[in-house]
Protein backbone atom coordinates (compact mmCIF):
# COMPACT_ATOMS: atom_id res chain seq x y z
CA UNK A 1 0.00 0.00 0.00
CA UNK A 2 0.81 3.51 -0.98
CA UNK A 3 2.30 5.32 2.08
CA UNK A 4 0.21 8.58 1.06
CA UNK A 5 -3.02 6.99 0.05
CA UNK A 6 -5.13 5.96 1.85
CA UNK A 7 -7.43 2.91 0.69
CA UNK A 8 -10.14 1.71 2.81
CA UNK A 9 -11.57 -1.94 2.75
CA UNK A 10 -13.88 -1.82 5.48
CA UNK A 11 -17.94 -0.98 6.21
CA UNK A 12 -16.88 1.16 9.27
CA UNK A 13 -14.29 3.35 7.92
CA UNK A 14 -16.23 3.83 4.42
CA UNK A 15 -19.62 5.25 6.62
CA UNK A 16 -16.78 7.45 8.65
CA UNK A 17 -15.84 9.25 5.74
CA UNK A 18 -19.15 8.99 3.84
CA UNK A 19 -20.83 10.94 7.29
CA UNK A 20 -17.74 13.59 6.22
CA UNK A 21 -18.39 13.47 2.91
CA UNK A 22 -22.26 14.20 3.34
CA UNK A 23 -21.23 17.85 4.44
CA UNK A 24 -19.49 18.87 1.80
CA UNK A 25 -20.67 21.51 -1.17
CA UNK A 26 -19.42 18.78 -3.82
CA UNK A 27 -16.92 15.78 -4.02
CA UNK A 28 -14.62 14.33 -6.70
CA UNK A 29 -15.30 10.92 -8.15
CA UNK A 30 -13.92 8.70 -10.56
CA UNK A 31 -13.94 4.57 -11.27
CA UNK A 32 -11.81 1.80 -12.38
CA UNK A 33 -13.19 -1.16 -14.08
CA UNK A 34 -12.49 -3.52 -16.68
CA UNK A 35 -15.03 -4.89 -18.97
CA UNK A 36 -13.20 -6.72 -21.56
CA UNK A 37 -14.66 -9.81 -20.41
CA UNK A 38 -18.01 -9.27 -19.45
CA UNK A 39 -21.20 -7.11 -20.48
CA UNK A 40 -21.00 -5.16 -17.78
CA UNK A 41 -18.20 -2.96 -16.12
CA UNK A 42 -16.66 -4.89 -13.04
CA UNK A 43 -15.91 -2.28 -10.30
CA UNK A 44 -12.36 -2.40 -9.06
CA UNK A 45 -11.78 0.75 -7.60
CA UNK A 46 -13.63 3.95 -6.65
CA UNK A 47 -11.52 6.97 -5.98
CA UNK A 48 -13.75 10.25 -3.96
CA UNK A 49 -11.93 13.17 -3.28
CA UNK A 50 -13.30 15.04 0.06
CA UNK A 51 -12.41 18.46 1.31
CA UNK A 52 -9.58 17.53 3.33
CA UNK A 53 -8.47 14.10 1.38
CA UNK A 54 -8.85 11.68 -1.63
CA UNK A 55 -8.76 8.36 -0.61
CA UNK A 56 -9.57 4.89 -2.47
CA UNK A 57 -12.28 2.48 -1.79
CA UNK A 58 -11.43 -1.08 -2.48
CA UNK A 59 -14.95 -2.97 -3.69
CA UNK A 60 -13.26 -6.21 -4.13
CA UNK A 61 -12.48 -6.61 -0.36
CA UNK A 62 -14.24 -9.23 1.16
CA UNK A 63 -14.97 -6.50 4.54
CA UNK A 64 -17.45 -3.64 2.55
CA UNK A 65 -20.18 -2.84 2.06
CA UNK A 66 -20.58 -0.34 -0.16
CA UNK A 67 -24.39 0.72 0.46
CA UNK A 68 -23.92 4.06 2.52
CA UNK A 69 -22.03 5.30 -0.81
CA UNK A 70 -24.35 4.83 -2.85
CA UNK A 71 -26.58 6.14 -0.89
CA UNK A 72 -24.79 9.54 -0.72
CA UNK A 73 -24.07 9.31 -4.40
CA UNK A 74 -27.77 8.49 -5.79
CA UNK A 75 -29.70 10.78 -3.04
CA UNK A 76 -27.54 13.53 -1.44
CA UNK A 77 -27.75 17.36 -2.74
CA UNK A 78 -23.66 16.59 -2.84
CA UNK A 79 -22.64 17.89 -6.32
CA UNK A 80 -20.58 14.76 -7.61
CA UNK A 81 -18.05 15.51 -9.96
CA UNK A 82 -17.11 13.82 -12.92
CA UNK A 83 -14.77 13.59 -15.78
CA UNK A 84 -15.77 11.70 -18.85
CA UNK A 85 -19.06 10.67 -16.73
CA UNK A 86 -20.99 8.55 -18.80
CA UNK A 87 -18.91 5.09 -18.48
CA UNK A 88 -19.16 5.84 -14.45
CA UNK A 89 -22.76 6.62 -14.76
CA UNK A 90 -23.75 3.28 -16.43
CA UNK A 91 -21.53 1.35 -13.72
CA UNK A 92 -23.57 3.14 -11.06
CA UNK A 93 -26.69 2.70 -13.04
CA UNK A 94 -26.53 -1.22 -12.79
CA UNK A 95 -24.91 -1.39 -9.71
CA UNK A 96 -27.82 0.42 -7.96
CA UNK A 97 -30.52 1.01 -10.30
CA UNK A 98 -30.44 4.74 -9.86
CA UNK A 99 -27.79 7.52 -11.35
CA UNK A 100 -25.75 9.47 -9.58
CA UNK A 101 -27.26 13.37 -8.90
CA UNK A 102 -26.58 16.19 -8.81
CA UNK A 103 -23.93 15.44 -11.44
CA UNK A 104 -20.96 17.66 -12.73
CA UNK A 105 -19.28 16.65 -16.03
CA UNK A 106 -15.52 18.95 -16.22
CA UNK A 107 -15.02 17.66 -19.83
CA UNK A 108 -18.27 18.79 -20.66
CA UNK A 109 -18.36 22.04 -18.50
CA UNK A 110 -14.77 22.49 -19.88
CA UNK A 111 -16.12 22.61 -24.11
CA UNK A 112 -18.10 25.10 -23.57
CA UNK A 113 -15.17 26.77 -21.81
CA UNK A 114 -13.10 27.27 -24.59
CA UNK A 115 -10.97 24.08 -23.91
CA UNK A 116 -11.86 22.60 -26.78
CA UNK A 117 -14.21 19.17 -27.39
CA UNK A 118 -13.46 16.25 -25.29
CA UNK A 119 -10.81 17.00 -23.89
CA UNK A 120 -8.10 14.65 -21.45
CA UNK A 121 -8.05 15.03 -17.34
CA UNK A 122 -4.36 15.29 -17.44
CA UNK A 123 -4.71 18.38 -19.94
CA UNK A 124 -7.27 19.93 -17.75
CA UNK A 125 -5.16 19.27 -14.76
CA UNK A 126 -2.14 20.29 -16.57
CA UNK A 127 -4.02 23.54 -17.87
CA UNK A 128 -5.77 24.22 -14.54
CA UNK A 129 -4.13 22.51 -11.41
CA UNK A 130 -0.25 23.08 -12.92
CA UNK A 131 0.35 19.16 -12.43
CA UNK A 132 1.60 16.29 -15.07
CA UNK A 133 0.03 12.96 -14.84
CA UNK A 134 1.18 10.32 -16.16
CA UNK A 135 -1.41 8.20 -17.97
CA UNK A 136 0.87 4.81 -18.76
CA UNK A 137 -1.11 2.97 -16.09
CA UNK A 138 -4.59 3.58 -17.90
CA UNK A 139 -4.91 -0.07 -19.17
CA UNK A 140 -3.41 -1.94 -16.47
CA UNK A 141 -5.63 -4.99 -14.36
CA UNK A 142 -7.34 -3.23 -11.76
CA UNK A 143 -8.76 -6.15 -10.63
CA UNK A 144 -5.65 -7.81 -9.12
CA UNK A 145 -4.35 -7.61 -6.12
CA UNK A 146 -2.30 -6.38 -4.46
CA UNK A 147 -1.96 -3.08 -5.98
CA UNK A 148 1.29 -1.39 -6.29
CA UNK A 149 1.81 1.83 -5.09
CA UNK A 150 2.60 3.41 -8.42
CA UNK A 151 -1.13 1.97 -9.23
CA UNK A 152 -2.38 3.83 -6.56
CA UNK A 153 -0.44 6.93 -6.72
CA UNK A 154 -2.34 7.05 -10.75
CA UNK A 155 -5.68 6.17 -9.59
CA UNK A 156 -5.53 8.94 -6.51
CA UNK A 157 -4.25 11.62 -9.23
CA UNK A 158 -7.83 11.19 -11.12
CA UNK A 159 -9.62 12.80 -8.35
CA UNK A 160 -6.96 14.79 -6.29
CA UNK A 161 -6.69 17.23 -9.41
CA UNK A 162 -10.18 17.11 -10.36
CA UNK A 163 -11.02 19.50 -7.46
CA UNK A 164 -9.01 22.44 -8.39
CA UNK A 165 -9.89 21.70 -12.40
CA UNK A 166 -13.42 21.71 -11.14
CA UNK A 167 -13.30 25.04 -8.63
CA UNK A 168 -11.53 26.81 -11.59
CA UNK A 169 -14.16 25.59 -14.39
CA UNK A 170 -16.99 26.79 -11.80
CA UNK A 171 -16.01 30.02 -11.39
CA UNK A 172 -14.94 30.62 -14.97
CA UNK A 173 -18.96 29.52 -15.32
CA UNK A 174 -19.74 31.64 -12.96
CA UNK A 175 -18.27 34.76 -14.36
CA UNK A 176 -19.58 33.46 -17.99
CA UNK A 177 -22.96 33.27 -16.73
CA UNK A 178 -23.34 29.55 -18.44
CA UNK A 179 -24.08 27.39 -15.20
CA UNK A 180 -27.15 27.28 -16.86
CA UNK A 181 -26.00 25.95 -19.77
CA UNK A 182 -24.25 23.02 -17.95
CA UNK A 183 -27.43 22.33 -16.11
CA UNK A 184 -29.40 21.48 -19.95
CA UNK A 185 -25.80 19.62 -20.25
CA UNK A 186 -26.01 17.61 -16.95
CA UNK A 187 -30.08 16.70 -17.62
CA UNK A 188 -29.24 15.00 -20.97
CA UNK A 189 -26.37 13.22 -19.68
CA UNK A 190 -28.29 12.33 -16.63
CA UNK A 191 -31.66 10.68 -18.62
CA UNK A 192 -32.23 7.21 -17.71
CA UNK A 193 -33.01 6.36 -21.71
CA UNK A 194 -29.36 6.64 -22.25
CA UNK A 195 -28.53 3.31 -19.76
CA UNK A 196 -31.29 1.56 -19.55
CA UNK A 197 -31.66 0.14 -23.25
CA UNK A 198 -34.63 -1.73 -24.73
CA UNK A 199 -33.41 -4.41 -26.09
CA UNK A 200 -35.60 -4.27 -29.14
CA UNK A 201 -34.08 -1.45 -30.05
CA UNK A 202 -30.59 -2.76 -29.53
CA UNK A 203 -30.69 -3.96 -33.47
CA UNK A 204 -30.16 0.30 -34.54
CA UNK A 205 -26.63 -0.21 -32.99
CA UNK A 206 -25.44 -2.34 -36.20
CA UNK A 207 -24.20 -0.65 -38.89
CA UNK A 208 -26.18 -1.79 -42.11
CA UNK A 209 -26.70 -0.87 -45.59
CA UNK A 210 -30.23 -0.61 -46.66
CA UNK A 211 -32.47 -3.75 -45.79
CA UNK A 212 -36.37 -4.16 -46.41
CA UNK A 213 -38.82 -4.15 -43.67
CA UNK A 214 -38.82 -8.05 -43.35
CA UNK A 215 -34.73 -7.89 -43.01
CA UNK A 216 -34.98 -5.30 -40.51
CA UNK A 217 -37.55 -7.43 -38.44
CA UNK A 218 -35.22 -10.46 -38.28
CA UNK A 219 -32.48 -8.02 -37.48
CA UNK A 220 -34.24 -6.77 -34.54
CA UNK A 221 -35.65 -9.77 -33.16
CA UNK A 222 -31.86 -11.18 -33.18
CA UNK A 223 -30.26 -8.27 -31.80
CA UNK A 224 -32.65 -8.11 -29.12
CA UNK A 225 -32.38 -11.51 -28.09
CA UNK A 226 -28.47 -11.12 -28.11
CA UNK A 227 -29.24 -7.90 -26.00
CA UNK A 228 -31.21 -10.43 -23.05
CA UNK A 229 -28.79 -13.02 -22.91
CA UNK A 230 -25.52 -11.25 -23.16
CA UNK A 231 -27.25 -8.84 -20.17
CA UNK A 232 -28.41 -12.60 -18.47
CA UNK A 233 -25.28 -14.46 -19.07
CA UNK A 234 -22.97 -11.21 -18.58
CA UNK A 235 -20.98 -11.43 -21.74
CA UNK A 236 -19.99 -9.35 -24.20
CA UNK A 237 -22.50 -9.18 -27.46
CA UNK A 238 -20.11 -10.46 -29.55
CA UNK A 239 -19.57 -13.59 -27.47
CA UNK A 240 -23.21 -14.56 -28.03
CA UNK A 241 -23.32 -13.64 -31.90
CA UNK A 242 -21.09 -11.48 -33.90
CA UNK A 243 -22.98 -8.37 -35.81
CA UNK A 244 -21.56 -9.81 -39.30
CA UNK A 245 -23.41 -13.00 -38.54
CA UNK A 246 -26.65 -11.48 -37.14
CA UNK A 247 -26.66 -9.54 -41.15
CA UNK A 248 -26.24 -12.70 -42.94
CA UNK A 249 -28.98 -14.46 -40.58
CA UNK A 250 -31.36 -11.77 -41.54
CA UNK A 251 -30.64 -11.69 -45.67
CA UNK A 252 -31.07 -15.37 -46.00
CA UNK A 253 -33.82 -15.76 -43.29
CA UNK A 254 -32.64 -19.43 -42.61
CA UNK A 255 -36.03 -21.34 -41.02
CA UNK A 256 -33.96 -25.21 -40.45
CA UNK A 257 -30.36 -25.96 -38.84
CA UNK A 258 -29.40 -27.43 -42.42
CA UNK A 259 -30.16 -23.71 -43.77
CA UNK A 260 -28.12 -22.43 -40.59
CA UNK A 261 -25.28 -24.45 -41.39
CA UNK A 262 -24.68 -23.01 -44.78
CA UNK A 263 -24.27 -19.25 -42.86
CA UNK A 264 -20.03 -18.86 -43.88
CA UNK A 265 -20.26 -16.10 -40.42
CA UNK A 266 -21.59 -18.45 -37.90
CA UNK A 267 -18.95 -21.21 -36.76
CA UNK A 268 -20.52 -24.62 -36.78
CA UNK A 269 -18.06 -25.84 -34.16
CA UNK A 270 -19.25 -23.31 -31.91
CA UNK A 271 -22.85 -22.51 -32.46
CA UNK A 272 -24.71 -25.52 -30.57
CA UNK A 273 -28.14 -26.92 -32.05
CA UNK A 274 -29.92 -24.94 -29.30
CA UNK A 275 -28.33 -21.86 -30.05
CA UNK A 276 -29.12 -22.50 -33.64
CA UNK A 277 -33.21 -23.27 -32.28
CA UNK A 278 -33.00 -20.10 -30.43
CA UNK A 279 -32.12 -18.14 -34.04
CA UNK A 280 -34.53 -20.14 -36.05
CA UNK A 281 -37.25 -19.01 -33.41
CA UNK A 282 -36.08 -15.03 -33.85
CA UNK A 283 -35.76 -15.57 -37.28
CA UNK A 284 -39.76 -17.41 -37.47
CA UNK A 285 -40.68 -14.66 -35.12
CA UNK A 286 -39.87 -12.01 -38.15
CA UNK A 287 -40.96 -13.74 -40.47
CA UNK A 288 -44.44 -14.23 -39.16
CA UNK A 289 -45.26 -10.42 -38.01
CA UNK A 290 -47.86 -8.51 -39.48
CA UNK A 291 -46.69 -5.92 -41.83
CA UNK A 292 -48.14 -2.73 -39.40
CA UNK A 293 -45.35 -4.29 -37.07
CA UNK A 294 -42.32 -4.57 -39.17
CA UNK A 295 -39.57 -1.90 -38.65
CA UNK A 296 -39.21 1.22 -40.52
CA UNK A 297 -35.78 1.70 -42.55
CA UNK A 298 -33.96 4.75 -40.63
CA UNK A 299 -35.33 7.92 -42.29
CA UNK A 300 -32.47 9.22 -44.54
CA UNK A 301 -33.64 12.50 -45.70
CA UNK A 302 -32.41 13.02 -49.03
CA UNK A 303 -30.73 16.91 -49.09
CA UNK A 304 -31.99 19.09 -52.09
CA UNK A 305 -29.32 20.26 -54.98
CA UNK A 306 -27.62 23.25 -54.48
CA UNK A 307 -27.54 23.30 -50.41
CA UNK A 308 -23.98 22.61 -50.53
CA UNK A 309 -22.95 26.59 -50.61
CA UNK A 310 -25.82 27.03 -47.66
CA UNK A 311 -23.73 24.74 -45.51
CA UNK A 312 -20.52 25.85 -45.64
CA UNK A 313 -21.75 29.81 -45.11
CA UNK A 314 -23.53 27.79 -41.62
CA UNK A 315 -20.16 26.17 -41.45
CA UNK A 316 -18.69 30.21 -41.51
CA UNK A 317 -21.01 31.29 -38.88
CA UNK A 318 -21.08 28.34 -36.58
CA UNK A 319 -17.05 28.70 -36.62
CA UNK A 320 -17.39 32.61 -36.19
CA UNK A 321 -19.93 31.98 -33.13
CA UNK A 322 -17.55 29.80 -30.98
CA UNK A 323 -14.71 31.33 -31.47
CA UNK A 324 -16.31 34.83 -30.43
CA UNK A 325 -17.74 32.46 -27.45
CA UNK A 326 -14.85 30.65 -26.54
CA UNK A 327 -16.92 27.52 -27.35
CA UNK A 328 -16.37 24.24 -29.03
CA UNK A 329 -17.90 23.70 -32.91
CA UNK A 330 -18.66 19.78 -32.34
CA UNK A 331 -20.61 20.25 -29.17
CA UNK A 332 -22.71 23.36 -30.67
CA UNK A 333 -23.79 21.89 -34.32
CA UNK A 334 -22.71 18.92 -36.16
CA UNK A 335 -22.12 18.32 -39.76
CA UNK A 336 -25.51 16.19 -39.70
CA UNK A 337 -27.35 19.42 -37.63
CA UNK A 338 -26.14 22.24 -40.44
CA UNK A 339 -27.17 19.80 -43.37
CA UNK A 340 -30.21 19.99 -41.54
CA UNK A 341 -31.00 23.65 -41.13
CA UNK A 342 -29.67 23.98 -44.45
CA UNK A 343 -32.42 22.07 -45.56
CA UNK A 344 -35.43 23.52 -44.02
CA UNK A 345 -37.59 25.17 -46.26
CA UNK A 346 -40.97 27.33 -45.08
CA UNK A 347 -42.81 26.81 -42.13
CA UNK A 348 -44.36 23.31 -42.63
CA UNK A 349 -40.87 22.50 -41.80
CA UNK A 350 -40.43 23.96 -38.44
CA UNK A 351 -41.53 21.43 -36.59
CA UNK A 352 -38.56 19.47 -36.88
CA UNK A 353 -36.69 22.56 -35.48
CA UNK A 354 -37.50 21.06 -31.25
CA UNK A 355 -35.68 17.49 -33.39
CA UNK A 356 -32.65 19.71 -34.02
CA UNK A 357 -30.16 20.00 -30.85
CA UNK A 358 -28.32 22.98 -32.52
CA UNK A 359 -31.53 24.70 -32.66
CA UNK A 360 -32.95 24.38 -29.50
CA UNK A 361 -31.91 25.94 -25.52
CA UNK A 362 -28.18 27.71 -25.07
CA UNK A 363 -27.05 26.92 -28.30
CA UNK A 364 -29.96 28.72 -30.39
CA UNK A 365 -28.72 31.55 -28.32
CA UNK A 366 -25.53 31.67 -29.58
CA UNK A 367 -25.83 29.79 -32.93
CA UNK A 368 -29.25 28.37 -33.91
CA UNK A 369 -31.11 31.69 -33.66
CA UNK A 370 -28.64 33.24 -36.41
CA UNK A 371 -28.27 30.10 -38.09
CA UNK A 372 -32.42 30.34 -39.15
CA UNK A 373 -31.95 33.83 -39.87
CA UNK A 374 -29.05 33.82 -41.86
CA UNK A 375 -31.20 30.61 -44.05
CA UNK A 376 -33.97 32.85 -44.51
CA UNK A 377 -31.81 36.01 -45.68
CA UNK A 378 -32.69 38.30 -42.96
CA UNK A 379 -29.10 39.03 -42.26
CA UNK A 380 -25.51 38.40 -44.09
CA UNK A 381 -22.04 37.42 -43.06
CA UNK A 382 -19.56 40.51 -44.08
CA UNK A 383 -16.14 41.10 -43.50
CA UNK A 384 -16.03 44.10 -41.24
CA UNK A 385 -12.54 45.49 -40.00
CA UNK A 386 -10.30 42.07 -40.66
CA UNK A 387 -13.61 39.61 -39.06
CA UNK A 388 -16.55 38.45 -39.91
CA UNK A 389 -19.55 39.50 -38.63
CA UNK A 390 -23.36 40.19 -39.61
CA UNK A 391 -25.64 42.70 -40.42
CA UNK A 392 -29.03 42.93 -41.02
CA UNK A 393 -30.06 42.66 -44.53
CA UNK A 394 -33.52 45.23 -44.06
CA UNK A 395 -29.95 47.69 -42.83
CA UNK A 396 -28.48 46.60 -46.17
CA UNK A 397 -31.08 47.49 -48.30
CA UNK A 398 -32.10 50.92 -46.73
CA UNK A 399 -28.48 51.85 -47.20
CA UNK A 400 -27.94 50.94 -50.39
CA UNK A 401 -27.17 53.68 -52.66
CA UNK A 402 -30.16 55.32 -55.11
CA UNK A 403 -29.52 55.27 -59.06
CA UNK A 404 -30.58 57.39 -61.26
Amino acid sequence: MAEDVTVINDTKTLEAYTKKWSKAKYITIDTEFIRERTYWPQLCLIQVGGPDESVIIDPLAHEINLDCLFSLINSSPVIKVFHAARQDLELFYHLTGLLPNPVFDTQIAASVCGFGDSVGYEKLANKLAGATIDKTLRFTDWSRRPLSDRQLRYAISDVLYLRPVYEKLSENLNQSGRHKWIDEEMSALTDINIYDIDPKLAWRKIRIRGGNPRFLAILREIAAWREIEAKSRNVPRGRIIRDEAITEIAAQAPTSLKEFSQIRSLSNKKTSKTISSKLINCVETAINLPEKDLPLPPLRREMPHGIGPIVDLLKVLLKTQCENNGVSQRIVASNSELEQIAALSGNEERSVISKIPALNGWRKEIFGKNALDLKDGNIALAIIQGKIDFISVDKLVQEEPKTG
